[in-house]
């Protein structure tokens, strides 16, 4: 049995990717879990595995070419049931058996009604209608890309007239103002006749090519029994929780070890973030799906309250106001601030035009919206850091004999968490949409990495859990995953506070900006020798340069103060840690 394997859900807010690498080849056996594609997001790079196992029969991608979550990108024939048999077809030349299996597969696909359990006479109408082996001409449409967007510009045509194409296999990609978007098809068919040509500028509803289909129709079959299932058994704006048990009965079973996992939306704020390669779907029935789909919300970003997480019309109201109030707050905050247009540079000399990679792309956006909307205000001060590294040499080589690396970064993890518990303000996060602030129970803090690829914030989790030498190790590792472009999205979400340290580098301190939604980041320059007067005497001493950037709409400027005096001092005397943090 042969099925497509397509891009799995890669985590909140990421619905494309670049493929960076293709690991696997045609007729290879690959088991689950196993690596597929090496898929590069504007966050990191991540593998995708195999959610079965099988035999690579066709590679649907290439590399670097942009995919999307849940497009195709190979086939993977499951078992061993179909090989043999064609394998001695193939030898022995007997063409007619071939093409009975053949045809006997393509009745096994159309078979399958949408819905078995809600009108089954009707869906074996439909398949008798396929079976009569009646074709007809279906013209595809642009459909509806998203919230005000109604047009586009073809960048590429992905396929040609007499190709035979797939359901949801990619036809062309649409240039808009906001993203590069792969439209796929929405039947099965041969294309028969295409409208328009690359670099069209076409509109949503406009005709583009003509496919020819089975009579049935492969769009009819799933949207007929919902349709009429929402207008029998939900014919009104209420919807009774019995009903809707009962038209999704047969879903819910098929998710119930998913939903028992997720209750609601607790697990979005535990220190332990889920898998971004589980690919989870929201319980609604069909009406509340439709629903959401008319006002354009996607519905597994909607919290459920009822049984089971399950998420009803008041739910998706609910997100939509709530979506609406955010936009609100963000247009107060960036209204008359527009992007001005560049003049043409070569006018003046030779130039050279590089596209943004997708991780500089994403951190320009990020870092222009948290410097926009975070008021912020940065506090500077200096460690005496003299005695900490003679401890530092002391104990590096047992860190070093564990895997790791004793560093001021290793170090200032610890000294942070410790401060986090007398000045819990720094390990929250402010929301104006709801008018509160999060306070975070858990120590979850980011490292600035420097790579190749741009700047990586990659997450060491519960700090205030672990050791010096665990930290090491575990900082030491992660910052070769980030160099090495080996970052799961995982390791870089769930971080509450940042620390930038620029010390191997040089400068004697910079401004950090704050990583929203964080509300602090800590900046670390070179350290240096400086006379220091002491006793009447000027006194060599090794100086480390702090700088504390915050969120001053929740972190006052004493506060600031106090919380950076606090860390210089912890590094200065370490047995502060032990007494107050």
């Amino acid at each position: 049995m042969s099925f497509e394997f397509t891009i799995p859900e890669l985590g909140e807010n990421i619905e494309t990717g670049t493929v960076a690498k293709i690991i696997v080849s045609v007729g290879d056996q690959v088991k689950k879990d196993q690596s597929l594609i090496e898929l590069e997001t504007d966050k990191a790079v991540i593998e995708v595995p195999a959610n079965k196992a099988g035999k690579i029969s066709k590679i649907l991608v290439s590399e670097g070419e942009e995919v999307k979550v849940g497009q195709s990108i190979l086939v993977i024939d499951e078992g061993d049931g179909e090989k043999p048999r064609e394998k001695s077809e193939e030898d022995s030349g007997k063409k007619a058996k071939k093409a009975e299996p053949e045809e006997k597969e393509e009745k096994t696909e159309e078979v399958k009604p949408p819905k078995e359990t809600k009108k089954p006479e009707k869906g074996k109408q439909t398949t008798s209608a396929a079976a009569s082996g009646a074709k007809k001409t279906i013209n595809f449409v642009i459909p509806d890309l998203g919230e005000n967007i109604e047009s586009g510009t073809i960048a590429k045509i992905l396929v040609s007239t007499g190709d035979n194409i797939k359901k949801e296999q990619g036809l062309l990609e649409l240039e808009t103002d906001k993203a590069v978007v792969e439209v796929p098809s929405e039947i099965g068919g041969k294309v028969k006749e295409i409208f328009v040509k690359e670099g069209d500028t076409v509109k949503v509803g406009q005709k583009i090519l003509s496919i020819e289909t089975r009579d049935s129709g492969e769009t009819e079959k799933p949207e007929e029994p919902e349709i009429s299932e929402t207008e029998e058994t939900e014919p009104t704006a209420e919807y009774p929780e019995e009903k809707e048990k009962e038209s999704f009965k047969g879903e819910e079973s098929e998710r119930e070890e998913e939903i028992s996992e997720k209750p609601g939306m607790e697990k979005k704020y535990q220190p332990e973030l889920p898998s971004p390669m589980k690919r989870t779907v929201a319980p609604a029935a069909p009406s509340v799906r439709r629903f959401a789909r008319e006002i354009g919300i996607d519905i597994n970003e909607v919290s459920g309250t009822g049984p089971g997480g399950r998420i009803s019309i008041e739910d998706v109201k609910s997100f939509a106001k709530m979506l609406n109030k955010q936009k609100a707050v963000s247009d107060n905050v960036l209204r008359g601030i527009e992007a001005e247009k560049l003049p043409d540079f070569s006018k003046w000399g030779e130039i050279e035009v590089k596209p943004m990679s997708k991780v500089r792309e994403k951190t320009a956006k990020h870092l222009a919206y948290a410097w926009a909307t975070i008021p912020h205000v940065t506090q500077f001060d200096k460690a005496d850091i003299t005695d900490l590294e003679k401890l530092r040499k002391e104990f590096g080589k047992k860190v070093e004999s564990a895997g790791g690396k004793l560093t001021v970064t290793g170090i200032l993890l610890k000294v942070i968490s410790s401060a986090f518990k007398v000045f819990p303000q720094f390990n929250a996060s402010v929301d104006l949409v709801n008018s509160q602030v999060i306070y975070k129970k858990y120590h979850n803090i980011g490292i600035a990495v420097d790579t190749d690829r741009g700047l990586l914030v990659p997450v060491i989790r519960n700090v205030d859990r672990k050791n010096l030498i665990d930290l090491s190790v575990e900082l030491t590792a992660i910052a070769e995953k980030a160099r090495n472009a080996k970052l799961t999205l995982e390791d870089m979400q769930g971080g509450n506070f940042s620390i930038s340290n620029l010390g191997g580098i040089g400068g004697s301190g910079f401004t950090p900006v704050v990583n929203s939604p964080e509300v602090a980041v800590l900046g670390v320059s070179r350290s240096q020798m400086e006379p220091v007067f002491t006793d009447g005497n000027f006194i060599p001493r090794l100086m480390l340069p702090l700088s504390l950037s915050y969120d001053h709409r929740l972190i006052d400027g004493a506060d600031a103060a106090r919380f950076l005096r606090w860390v210089c001092e912890a590094l200065e005397k370490p047995f502060k840690i032990l007494v107050e943090g």
